[in-house]
């Protein structure tokens, strides 16, 4: 049985050869996965007596290691016992080297997601800054696969400083074939850093008003008033003049209304207290002034300002609607009128038609 083991071969190499790297290979995945098991559980304690982020990320990274990976690396392991030619040698090094890097490019990008989907995904279901975060992590991965590609070509005999140089040329000519993806890719950037608007905003430019419901890398996604959704380029929304009205701390009002010419003196100088009491009849609002302004056209013409401490546009308007109707039943009391326009035309008479018309008889028929 023993020489069969040892004179028998299979491509080129004895059977007994085979039988040891297949031992060492098994025996090779049961340790690294023993050891990577006795890693989970000590970071599943750690992360269950401490409060940071840190052991949370690295045991979800070590729980995710790929089972693929293991017992690759297992069988090379194995193979390194068989008798083989120098140059399958340095072939099988290569193979691990690449193993190794993607093995670790996966425990990176693992990492990279779970750090930026805690970022993303808040207690209240918000995002601080979705589109900072967003780009970290689609930069962090690439800077991490590209470095890690480059490693293993290096590992391999290829010359990266060609190849880095012909992948600048190449990127410059991509760089001008995808500008506009480019501009709206930095575009969004800026969104990120200088944060004009947030997720949950209401902001006006141009025609369009609406609120913010997603910032992407290329465009910004806005539910408008009339209930459509509106997607514009980050680029066409910075050239803009944005008005943020979720940052609105006080909204400040301006009103105008007018009393006819025919309103009492005594009346008028009533008129700016009793704005001031309509106004404070609301707990959100704090009175400025109210004057007589102008003698108007057709009317004595006011001018009201007041504030309200919310930037809730219906609490503004259910205000005013009780503004207004406060209004209307004291003038009322005090017999004033709203003015509405009125024109007093003089009209030419012709005395010639008019001698005419007084010169003719008027016959009664019985």
């Amino acid at each position: 049985m023993n020489s069969w083991l040892h004179f028998d071969t299979f491509l080129g190499l004895p059977i007994e050869q085979w039988i040891y790297a297949a031992l060492v290979a098994a025996i090779a995945y049961l340790l690294i996965f023993a050891l990577l098991g006795f890693i989970v559980r000590k970071l599943s304690d750690i992360s269950q007596r401490t409060s940071t982020r840190l052991d949370d990320i690295l045991l979800e990274v070590m729980r995710e290691t790929n089972r693929f990976t293991i017992a690759l690396f297992a069988v090379l392991m194995g193979i390194h016992f068989l008798d083989l030619p120098d140059k399958w040698v340095t072939r099988l090094d290569h193979v691990s080297f690449v193993i190794i890097g993607v093995q670790i490019a996966l425990w990176l990008n693992k990492g990279i997601t779970i750090w930026s989907s805690g970022k993303l995904v808040h207690v209240d279901g918000t995002a601080e800054n979705p589109v900072i975060t967003a780009m970290l992590s689609w930069i962090f991965k690439t800077i991490v696969w590209t470095v890690v590609l480059l490693t293993m070509l290096a590992n391999v005999g290829v010359n990266i400083t060609a190849f880095v140089a012909s992948l600048g040329v190449g990127g410059v000519a991509v760089a001008l074939a995808v500008q506009n993806i480019l501009s709206d890719l930095f575009a969004s950037l800026a969104i990120g850093l200088d944060k004009p608007f947030v997720i949950g905003d209401f902001i006006v430019f141009g025609d369009v008003a609406g609120s913010i419901e997603r910032v992407g890398l290329k465009t910004t996604h806005i539910r408008s008033i009339s209930g459509e959704q509106i997607v514009c380029s980050n680029t066409e929304l910075l050239k803009n003049t944005i008005h943020n009205y979720k940052r609105m701390a006080d909204r400040r009002v301006v009103f105008k209304f007018g009393l006819t010419y025919a309103t009492e003196a005594e009346s008028i100088e009533k008129i700016p207290q009793i704005v001031r009491a309509a106004i404070e009849q609301s707990e959100h609002t704090r009175f400025d002034r109210a004057h007589f302004k102008e003698f108007g056209a057709s009317s004595l013409d006011f001018e009201v300002v007041y504030f309200v401490d919310s930037s809730d546009f219906n609490l503004y308007m259910d205000i005013q609607q009780a503004i207004n109707l406060y209004l209307i039943k004291a003038f009322k009391a005090i017999d004033a009128e709203f003015a509405y326009p009125t024109m007093t035309l003089d009209m030419p008479v012709n005395e010639v038609a008019l001698r005419k018309v007084s010169s003719k008889k008027v016959v009664k028929v019985n």
